[in-house]
């Protein structure tokens, strides 16, 4: 304000008047090309007689927890301050994290991946919404499956993993994911997924965050079906989708991949010959529950209720749903198995 009076022809004593402010603020505004700001001038605290030492632990040992830290360096005060502290040395001290270029070997890994097409997918009630697809991309071949699934839990995803992997016909080595919370979170998968790549005799291996090179085959393919799959389509249904995707990938996966100079049909079967054959049984996949049915004779699978016969009202009722049907088993006394019929409330 004062530059632009001032550039105006305003009187700079004048300036200084209608504005309130005094002839040497006016002229230090006039020398800068900035607003006013206060800084505080940098002066020791409590921390700096500690940074040294600090940067000495981080140096040899960079991801050295920050209360690891304060107990060897003898501090007592705040540990929330301590750590904002360390949190700010830390980056200077961590390694270059390279990036090499992988070999997929035939047979070793699948990348699986979330894609969220921009468009809301109609459902039975009427309502639209917005529907995750499961995308499974063979590293060696490129070799892409896919299918819209209802949810990210992980009955959800275990269930799509093992439907893709029966329409490959083999199983890979290795399931490569990222840090999907339905697949398991820090050290831990979540619950089901060991007992699913066990049945399957593979190994899940999630990668660590911000490490983007070792899923980006599949990553790189949700970007591809955005610009070369939806544009111009209309669904029905996520029945209508899955066979629209299907079709479109199969002619997508006779097109020349230029990172490898081949078709992905054309390496498919070196591909597959290198996979293991898929178990003698299926592992145990979709939403079960075992509840003891109540008065109202209701029970619930995900987010919808589903009615049972009120003549086995007070037993215990396994609860089996995958992506196409649900039904219900229960139990009487003696353990003898009663089918109830199973219907969308």
């Amino acid at each position: 304000m004062i530059r632009r009076l001032v550039a105006d022809g305003v009187p700079q004593r004048q300036v200084a008047r209608d504005l309130g402010v005094g002839r040497s603020t006016v002229e230090r505004a006039l020398a800068s090309d900035r607003p006013p700001k206060y800084e505080r001038a940098v002066g020791p605290t409590s921390f700096t007689p500690f940074e040294p030492h600090v940067r000495q632990l981080l140096k040899t040992t960079p991801d050295m927890p920050a209360t690891v830290i304060a107990e060897r360096v003898g501090w007592t005060g705040s540990i929330t301050w301590f750590r904002d502290h360390v949190r700010r040395l830390r980056p200077d001290h961590l390694p270059v994290d390279p990036s090499d270029r992988l070999t997929w070997l035939p047979g070793d890994a699948v990348q699986c991946d979330l894609w969220f097409p921009p468009r809301k997918i109609p459902l039975e009630d009427g309502s639209k919404t917005l529907l995750p697809v499961l995308v499974i991309t063979a590293a060696h071949s490129r070799f892409m499956v896919a299918k819209m699934i209802p949810t990210r839990h992980t009955a959800d995803l275990l269930l799509g993993m093992w439907m893709l992997l029966q329409l490959l016909g083999r199983v890979p080595r290795r399931l490569i994911w990222d840090n999907e919370s339905g697949i398991g979170r820090g050290k831990r998968h979540a619950e089901g997924v060991g007992a699913f790549t066990g049945t399957l005799a593979t190994t899940l291996q999630r990668l660590k965050p911000y490490d983007p090179e070792s899923k980006g085959i599949v990553e790189r393919r949700n970007g591809f079906f955005e610009t070369s799959f939806i544009p111009g389509r209309d669904f029905t249904s996520p029945a209508d989708f899955d066979t629209q995707f299907a079709d479109w990938l199969g002619l997508a996966n006779a097109r020349v991949v230029r990172t490898i100079k081949s078709r992905p049909v054309d390496l498919l079967d070196a591909d597959r010959a290198a996979m293991l054959p898929l178990p003698p049984v299926a592992p145990v996949v979709g939403w079960v529950n075992r509840v003891r049915l109540g008065r109202d004779y209701y029970v619930r699978v995900d987010s919808s209720d589903y009615s049972v016969d009120p003549a086995v009202i007070g037993r215990f009722v396994d609860v089996t749903a995958d992506s196409h049907a649900s039904r219900s088993v229960t139990r009487d006394a003696s353990s003898r198995p009663m089918t109830g019929s199973g219907r969308v409330a």
